[in-house]
């Protein structure tokens, strides 16, 4: 997969795409990967990454490419 991703018109990286999810800063994000569902707002299509937003915790978020919705699930 990709390791750059657009997010509604912007480039970003896996840590920065697990930080627009998170809304806070994270350690460590692994690659970004196609999510293979819909958006629930837009209809559009929905990326994934895997993040590490402290030692302890392991998350999965998810953001679509063309709107503001997102989705964290504990790894």
């Amino acid at each position: 997969m990709s390791e750059n991703r657009v997010v509604q018109g912007r480039m970003v990286t896996p840590k920065k795409l697990a930080e627009l999810v998170e809304g806070d800063s994270v350690m460590e994000a692994e690659s970004i990967e196609d999510a293979d569902r819909e958006c629930p707002d837009c209809g559009g299509d929905v990326i994934a990454v895997t993040y590490m937003p402290s030692v302890t915790e392991l998350a999965t978020g998810y953001k679509c490419q063309n709107c503001d919705w997102s989705e964290r699930t504990e790894a």
